[in-house]
């Protein structure tokens, strides 16, 4: 452990058996103190910072048919869904309200809305708020289905939505990035290796975007960390022709209602891969803890290397899984107070 120690507080590079020795030796407060050290690097040991934010889920239709989704609805099921332009406006009207500057837009492969429906979309959404609010265009998952659909590549794709007002596109749909874990549970989502082309295509475009894992389905502690592996290199790799990818975001399953089922992992666990995502993700300015799936303990994770949060006042695809939203926001602020943190906004529109 020692040797470890003086690596990690040197700005050495753990590697991935040492990462695997961490998880199965490390104590949490020795996780915590490796994890702290890495932080420290990129941000004053006592300050966080926090969105409000909403995520739009504008269909619910969806022809991937991944097991851990309860959210989902196949095309001509009586409760499927697609907000229109209003839906939407109001939403964000909302939002903006409680006031709040990021919205993330999130829904499905819905084989019947033309890539003209999305430019369209978030081409008035920039026109009515201009830069008084920012979004996250799609999923990456959404987006390789897209251009798919549409019959056009990725970088043609990616300057499609970039014409449309789109700064970003987040990596969600990641979930575990093994190609195991993809056959076992989301069988008609894309591959790893596409799942990469595509955001190496989203940057290339001038277009940012960040990097998401999910965990506490039936993953393995080596997928997990093949997961970390590939993010990292990944990383290394974009950050020699561009800014990177922005933030690293964990979360947790939420297994009710599912088709796959089970039990939430604790939060103990959440914190512990927390704190080796930190450690581990050397080439991450910004790690972020799950107050959509950890409520108030996620708050914990800023003792476990994240430095950032979200406060989300709505995510349909998780809380049909099983979240609990809480709108009491200066009640989860307290929290972090509690822990010895100063926190602040971080505000992500160019005007807010």
């Amino acid at each position: 452990m020692q040797d470890l120690r003086t690596k990690v507080a040197s700005g050495e590079r753990i590697s991935t058996d040492e990462a695997r020795w961490l998880w199965q030796n490390a104590s949490d407060a020795e996780l915590c103190d490796l994890a702290s050290t890495v932080r420290a690097r990129f941000h004053v040991p006592d300050q966080a910072t926090y969105m409000l934010m909403r995520i739009v889920n504008y269909t619910n239709v969806c022809v991937a048919q991944c097991d851990y989704c309860a959210f989902y609805r196949l095309p001509g099921q009586p409760d499927g869904y697609v907000l229109t332009q209003e839906q939407v406006f109001a939403k964000l009207d909302e939002l903006v309200a409680l006031g709040g500057d990021l919205a993330a837009f999130n829904g499905g492969f819905n084989p019947h809305l033309p890539l003209d429906y999305y430019c369209d979309l978030f081409a008035a959404v920039r026109a009515r708020y201009g830069d008084a609010i920012e979004f996250y265009a799609l999923t990456i998952a959404e987006f390789m289905y897209l251009a798919d659909h549409a019959k056009i590549d990725y970088a043609a794709a990616a300057q499609r939505f970039k014409a449309a007002g789109v700064r970003w596109i987040t990596g969600g749909g990641s979930e575990i990035l093994t190609e195991e874990f993809r056959r076992r549970h989301s069988k008609f989502k894309y591959t790893v290796k596409q799942y990469f082309e595509a955001q190496a295509a989203i940057l290339a475009a001038g277009l940012g975007s960040t990097a998401t894992m999910v965990i506490g389905f039936d993953e393995t502690l080596d997928e997990r960390l093949e997961h970390l592996e590939r993010t990292r290199a990944f990383q290394d790799e974009q950050l020699k022709s561009n800014a990177g990818l922005a933030s690293f975001l964990c979360w947790t399953f939420k297994p009710y209602f599912t088709q796959i089922g089970g039990i939430e992992i604790s939060t103990s666990e959440y914190l512990r891969h927390l704190a080796l995502s930190r450690i581990y993700l050397d080439n991450f300015p910004r790690i972020r803890t799950s107050v959509l799936t950890q409520n108030e303990r996620a708050l914990e994770g800023l003792k476990y290397g994240a430095d950032d949060f979200d406060l989300p006042i709505e995510d349909e695809v998780t809380q049909k899984a099983g979240a609990k939203i809480s709108l009491e926001f200066e009640k989860i602020l307290g929290v972090a107070r509690e822990l010895g943190f100063n926190v602040q906004t971080r505000r992500v529109a160019l005007l807010s």
